[in-house]
């Protein structure tokens, strides 16, 4: 197959960890990647994002990125580029019509993230190719828990019911995203698929605990405590500062807080006011000095935090999935998360770690209190996770899930097919010559 990935925010080229970088560019990433492993070929298209930013990259061997013009060729937050998705989609036309002149046409176009699958969608039924959307999040959910913090208009709601009637295959990422797409867009259950995220176990393997200190430079015996993935306030990770000083003052235990992420190596507030906010938040509580900020960290390296760290806390508002779960558990630590979305999915409570209720330090801190007190507990928890992040959660698994909903979906004869009826449906005036 020739598989078009549309990811208009989220480059496999980005480093996650920023405001808007994050699980979806290491999922469009890592699909790519597997998918061209077991032998198709994968064009990636994402927003120009710089000026100098060659059109086409060779990412890995069968997959192209190709950086599509739509809007100034800079950084732009996700919430602002509504108004260029109508420029997106006429160059996805445009390329698309260069493929089939050049006999290269798809057989399937996945789309990401709801403003894809906006820009996708139109090409995909004027050359009759099926379309299958990941939205990553749902803006009737993400209203809900950010209400006024929710930047995008109202506009999202009717865009995102049109695109599930008409798409020919949703994924949801969890059954929680199942039900939501059943009890608030009215999705057809027999259009619907679930299929999960993943982690890469080159990546993601368990290290030894105190080498992993020694390497970073932190105390060997502290417990110690890692939250990791974007600093923006949905995220919840003042939950964590505050159930670090909680557990001082409830149960007596001196934890340290290493916080990984931001826009800059270096944690700075002017590039991640997040930052700024939390600290005074830190400060405000009295455990400044038992928070540290590190900033943004290379994919390379989080395997060595992930099992330097006694246990991984994640407390989104809400979370459509959550890949840093999978992959502390795949690091072999226990996981404490919010009860909510994927999250809910992933962490088994009081087997793989314990799900909290949301906006609660005190919960969080009752159970890091437990962990801290019974370190066999944490490490069969630890052993739990491991064992259920490799038997259900690895990207190789992951692709070959969303590998077999394109087949369900394309017919044998997918190339031929879909290059004689797109040749049909398309206006000789649209046959506008791109690279092949």
């Amino acid at each position: 197959m020739k598989i078009a990935l549309i990811s208009e925010h989220a480059s496999p080229l980005a480093m996650a960890g920023g405001v808007d970088s994050g699980g979806q560019n290491i999922y469009v990433g890592k699909v790519a990647e597997y998918c061209a492993r077991a032998g198709h070929h994968v064009d990636v298209f994402t927003r120009q994002e710089d000026v100098l930013a060659p059109r086409i990259v060779q990412w890995r061997p069968g997959v192209r990125i190709v950086h599509v013009p739509a809007g100034p060729p800079r950084v732009v937050p996700k919430e602002e580029l509504l108004p260029y998705m109508g420029e997106f989609s006429r160059y996805l036309r445009q390329w698309f019509h260069g493929q089939l002149l050049h006999g290269h046409g798809y057989d399937v176009v996945h789309a990401n993230f709801f403003m894809s699958a906006m820009a996708a969608q139109p090409v995909a039924q004027s050359l009759g190719i099926p379309l299958v959307v990941t939205f990553h999040a749902l803006g009737r959910v993400r209203r809900l828990y950010q209400g006024d913090a929710d930047r995008f208009p109202d506009s999202r709601f009717d865009i995102e019911e049109d695109i599930v009637r008409h798409a020919d295959r949703i994924i949801a990422e969890c059954p929680q995203d199942r039900r939501d797409l059943l009890d608030l867009y009215h999705a057809d259950p027999r259009r619907l698929a679930t299929v999960p995220c993943g982690y890469e176990p080159k990546e993601m393997t368990p290290q030894d605990r105190l080498a992993a200190r020694a390497q970073l430079g932190w105390p060997a015996e502290a417990f110690t405590i890692l939250q990791l993935g974007r600093m923006v306030p949905r995220k919840g990770v003042e939950d964590v500062v505050l159930a670090v000083a909680r557990l001082r003052e409830r149960h007596g235990v001196h934890a340290r807080l290493c916080v990984v992420g931001g826009n800059s190596d270096t944690p700075c507030e002017v590039l991640t006011p997040e930052i700024g906010r939390l600290r005074k938040l830190a400060h405000e509580a009295g455990v400044a000095d038992q928070v540290e900020f590190i900033g943004r960290r290379d994919r390379s390296k989080l395997r060595t935090y992930y099992s330097a760290a006694d246990v991984f806390v994640t407390t989104p508002w809400y979370e459509p999935f959550g890949i840093t779960p999978l992959e502390a558990m795949a690091c072999g630590r226990p996981v404490i998360g919010s009860d909510t979305g994927g999250i809910r999915y992933s962490v088994v409570h009081g087997e793989t770690g314990f799900l909290v209720p949301t906006r609660n330090p005190a919960a969080v801190a009752d159970q890091l209190a437990v962990l801290a007190r019974d370190s066999g507990l944490a490490r069969r928890m630890g052993e739990a996770g491991l064992r259920r992040a490799r038997r259900r959660f690895t990207w190789r698994h992951v692709a070959e899930q969303l590998l077999a909903v394109y087949a369900d979906l394309v017919p044998s004869s997918a190339t031929n097919a879909t290059l004689s009826t797109a040749r049909e449906r398309a206006p000789a005036a649209r046959r506008e010559r791109v690279p092949a």
